[in-house]
């Protein structure tokens, strides 16, 4: 993995700079780092309480995590293929409207600057000037101011095409440097894939022998119920921890929503209160300025002597008042109090990612209203049945499913994987989370394509059947879980 990381970074560096796919990359990789440590430890602490006998199986994990590896990079290599080649192809498709645009403004253009210059160049000051009709000469100028709009609206639309294309051309490079960072990565990801498969049929045949006494021992079978059954009762406070601090993640970005909301309609209130009062002095002011002129008339008058009839004294007007606000007429008119003013909690920091990354993904209720309805997690043949006997060891907790090694697993319900790591006695191991305290395991697995932290719906891929973990044949172990205890699927899955 180290030789693919140099290699990826070489090849960025020869393009002189990295393509978003890489960044992005980089980015999830970082934010998985600290779940990954979280499983890791929670990993540990199930194997401190086995014994320290060597199980031969353990000899090979490396190489089977490996191949798991391998696989699902492949996969998601091919899905990344595909979706850059699509954004090539909209791409150039953009850009052959976008050049076909362009060169329509370019004729546009050229020709209106012909008839410009056909035209003599007439400006407003000369036709001003020229003495004509002044209502022909201002049809000619609402003319003129016409043209120069529109000359200036294609000038502006030819800019912008401009710049489209030029964005476009770079989308187009970064896309192209895409594909063959995918291409570098999948030769390299093939060639570690070939080597893994070979160093595991080496390991497979020095070990076969003890591999077969090994199973036929009724503790190990008992050590391996255990050590499942320690992982998920872990795997469950950790998802509760997690749901916790998630609804607390929920209530401190709802927190924020209406301390933004607040404070915009605190500001557009005292905006609007400031429009009023501004409106109210104008009026007053200009109430002021009218009685000052009938003063200032009046006394005019009587220094004139000019001698008026009579009239009756008219009553004093009052001020006009300011039009309210037309949102305001129809509301109550009260006493303004000053709004109290809201005491600030201190500021919660935001949850790490990997703190939230296993928090239920689906209602509690979801899962247990699908039962009789759940498809079967691969096509094959069931070769053990859920509490039947294990040679001279305790009965099956799940079902065997004997299926082509590569054939896809798919979820049985849509949920969030919780675990997808190699473990001792199951090999390839997949753990999808349902709600409810609800779980669907996936042992054995050739290849694990999700991640831990990713959602999943019902019927997606989640990974390949094999025999990892030391199982003599290809298949599936397939067992559903509620509150930690095993029950029959036989029930729930149309087998």
């Amino acid at each position: 993995m180290m030789a693919l990381g140099v290699d990826v970074h070489a090849q960025t560096a020869r393009s002189g700079k990295p393509t978003e796919r890489s960044k992005q990359k980089a980015l999830a990789e970082a934010e998985r780092a600290g779940l990954q440590q979280k499983l890791s430890a929670l990993k540990k602490d199930i194997s401190k309480t086995e014994s320290a006998k060597e199980d031969a199986a353990d000899t090979l994990a490396e190489s089977e995590q490996a191949i798991s590896d391998a696989n699902r990079a492949l996969r998601d290599l091919q899905q990344e293929l595909g979706d850059t080649h699509t954004k090539l192809q909209q791409l150039t498709a953009e850009r052959e409207r976008l050049t076909a645009t362009v060169a329509l403004q370019k004729q546009q253009l050229a020709k209106l600057l012909r008839e410009h210059y056909v035209a003599g160049n007439e400006d407003r000051i000369k036709l001003l000037l020229s003495g004509d009709n002044p209502n022909r000469i201002n049809r000619d100028l609402q003319m003129m101011a016409y043209v120069s709009q529109a000359q200036a609206r294609l000038l502006d639309a030819l800019r912008a095409n401009l710049k489209a294309v030029e964005d476009n051309q770079a989308e187009a490079q970064n896309a192209n440097d895409e594909l063959a960072e995918i291409a570098q990565e999948q030769l390299q990801q093939k060639a570690k894939l070939e080597q893994e498969k070979t160093r595991r049929a080496a390991l497979l045949s020095t070990l076969s022998q003890k591999l077969v006494a090994q199973r036929k021992e009724a503790g190990n079978v008992e050590r391996d119920e255990q050590r499942i059954s320690g992982l998920v009762d872990k795997l469950n406070k950790l998802i509760e921890e997690q749901a916790i601090a998630a609804a607390a993640e929920k209530k401190r970005q709802e927190q924020l929503a209406a301390a933004r909301a607040a404070a915009k309609a605190k500001a557009d209130a005292e905006k609007k209160a400031q429009l009023l009062a501004q409106a109210q002095a104008r009026a007053k002011a200009a109430a002021a300025a009218q009685a000052e002129r009938e003063r200032l008339a009046k006394a005019n008058a009587n220094k004139s002597g000019t001698i008026k009839p009579t009239q009756p004294a008219q009553p004093a007007r009052p001020p006009v008042p300011a039009k309210p606000d037309p949102i305001d007429a129809d509301e109550p008119k009260v006493a303004v109090k000053p709004a109290p003013e809201p005491v600030e909690e201190p500021a919660r920091p935001p949850a790490r990612a990997a703190d939230i990354a296993l928090a239920p993904a689906a209602p509690a209720g979801a899962f247990a209203s699908l039962k009789g309805q759940l498809r079967a997690p691969v096509s094959g043949q069931i070769a053990a049945r859920f509490g039947t006997k294990r040679g001279q060891g305790p009965s099956w907790k799940g079902v065997f499913i004997r299926a082509a090694e590569g054939a896809d697993v798919r979820a049985v319900a849509g949920g969030r994987v919780v675990f997808a790591e190699w473990l001792r006695g199951f090999g390839n191991l997949i753990i999808v989370d349902h709600g409810g305290q609800y779980m669907s395991i996936y042992g054995n697995n050739q290849s694990l394509l999700k991640r831990a932290g990713d959602i999943v719906k019902a019927g997606d891929p989640i990974a390949s059947a094999g025999n990892s973990g030391g199982n003599e044949e290809s298949g599936l172990y397939f067992e559903l879980r509620h509150q930690g205890t095993a029950f029959d699927p036989a029930g729930w899955v149309k087998f």
